[in-house]
């Protein structure tokens, strides 16, 4: 059985500013006080006053990273409590930035929490900011950029060292721009309260860091930058479909947008194909526009919105990874596949036939290839591609043998064929045929550029000399 714990709040000051209530407890109690950290102006005042206290400084020399200290404290409190009860002293308020109590909390009920002023107050009014308009409270040793909101008063403790403050300054310059304004704040409420206001740039020149600093970083105002930001993006998409808005967009539907969202996806292959940065940029906001429109036709209909679209794939990729985010093991990329392919399969029991999930409107050649890799799973297919290319050979044939009713069929056997020719060899059947669109258009100009005249006025021997030369120089 643990005794209890009586988890105490130092507040943020100096003696005067601890409430008399933590005062006299301080003072009168006979079990023993444990502190996190005796780095805190008041615990100087108390020990002058002969109180005896065992800090747990020395645990932070032991260990490179938080989670080790905190987790080395938690335990020895808990120890110590299975014989005794006792007291545990905290910076601040015991339930404001305080991983160690958050521990305790979850490991014993035993606890008893006596509050102090949090650090908010006294930082709130350092830098003169109205909280109800909202803000975050980060750790500097836990930051995530991403889960930074820039619209919003942001507040990041435990910026001890310029070591974290360099981390966090290359974080933030992220989001931010480099000559965003930060002010940092060390000992807020004390009488040894130092605010300094710096660039961005300058964030880890700061000579000034201690334990107590905490930076604040002011919302961003700057359109510009705000355009980067999804909820701006989610807004504008609102904007357009709501009242007053577009009427194009308003008119929209998710049926009408399907030939858009095709011809936004070549758009982008091809910019990928160009290896054009800039232009995959351009290409890819151009597929989300799409993607952001669907979801925002979603939304006013009452079915789905964006934050659906983007949970269902997040579930998904958790799920069809167990390899990643549970704890399965895998040896290989076909491991990998495999266990997608069963996770997929257990998803989708209403498939009962191995085509059923054949994307009906995929490219031709791209649903073959779909259809030969899933047939491939149960061994219907040659052994090399020699049996493949046996197959182009006959499909030719009955090609060059069909009556006119039948050749449209025969001609789709023979691109059939071929797309399997490429699955064998690792070659795509849409792309080699895109390559060989765009090879034909290069030198089909060329052949224009060539010509002294409209081509409609040379010979066939003529074009196809003027041909030859195109090709000649491009593979010179």
């Amino acid at each position: 059985m643990t005794h209890q714990i009586t988890v105490v709040g130092l507040g943020v000051g100096e003696l005067e500013q601890l409430p008399y209530g933590i005062y006299k407890l301080l003072k009168e109690t006979k079990q023993p006080v444990y502190l996190r950290t005796a780095d805190h102006p008041v615990v100087s005042e108390l020990m002058a006053e002969g109180m005896k206290f065992t800090s747990f400084d020395f645990i932070y020399e032991k260990h490179d990273q938080f989670e080790g200290v905190y987790g080395e404290i938690v335990a020895t409190l808990l120890e110590q409590a299975v014989t005794e009860p006792i007291i545990y002293a905290v910076p601040g308020h015991p339930l404001v930035a305080e991983s160690t109590v958050q521990q305790l909390l979850a490991q014993t009920e035993n606890i008893n929490i006596v509050g102090g002023q949090s650090f908010l107050d006294p930082m709130f009014a350092a830098v003169g900011v109205d909280p109800i308009e909202g803000f975050q409270l980060l750790d500097a040793t836990a930051f995530e950029i991403d889960e930074a909101q820039i619209r919003q008063h942001l507040l990041i403790g435990q910026v001890y060292d310029q070591l974290v403050a360099g981390d966090l300054k290359v974080m933030l310059m992220e989001r931010y721009p480099d000559e965003h304004d930060v002010t940092l704040v060390t000992a807020a409420g004390t009488s040894q309260q130092q605010v300094t206001t710096v660039p961005l740039y300058e964030l880890d020149h700061v000579t000034t860091l201690s334990n107590l600093t905490t930076v604040y970083v002011p919302p961003v105002t700057d359109q510009t930058i705000l355009n980067r930001d999804f909820t701006t993006l989610k807004q504008i998409i609102a904007r357009l479909r709501g009242e007053g808005g577009c009427p194009w967009d308003q008119e929209q539907t998710h049926e009408s947008l399907k030939k858009h969202l095709i011809e936004e996806s070549y758009e982008l292959l091809e910019a990928i194909d160009l290896q054009d940065d800039n232009l995959m940029i351009e290409e890819l906001g151009d597929v989300l526009l799409q993607v952001m429109l669907h979801a925002q036709i979603g939304l006013d209909e009452g079915y789905f919105d964006v934050r659906d679209v983007i949970g269902s794939v997040s579930d998904k990729m958790i799920r069809r990874h167990p390899h990643v985010f549970g704890d399965v093991t895998v040896d290989s990329t076909a491991d990998v596949v495999t266990n997608w392919q069963d996770i997929k399969a257990q998803e989708k029991p209403e498939r009962i036939h191995l085509l059923d999930g054949v994307t009906k409107g995929a490219p031709a050649l791209m649903r073959a290839e779909q259809i030969q890799k899933k047939v491939a799973k149960v061994g219907f297919e040659w052994d090399t591609v020699a049996g493949a290319l046996d197959k182009v050979r006959e499909e030719i044939q009955e090609l060059q043998e069909a009556p006119a009713a039948e050749r449209l069929g025969e001609l789709g056997d023979i691109l059939f064929s071929l797309t399997l020719v490429g699955k064998y060899m690792e070659l795509s059947a849409e792309e080699a045929l895109q390559q060989t669109n765009d090879k034909f258009i290069r030198r089909f100009r060329r052949m224009e550029q060539l010509a002294d005249r409209p081509l409609t006025e040379l010979s066939l021997s003529e074009q196809d000399a003027l041909w030859n030369q195109s090709k000649q120089e491009e593979q010179s």
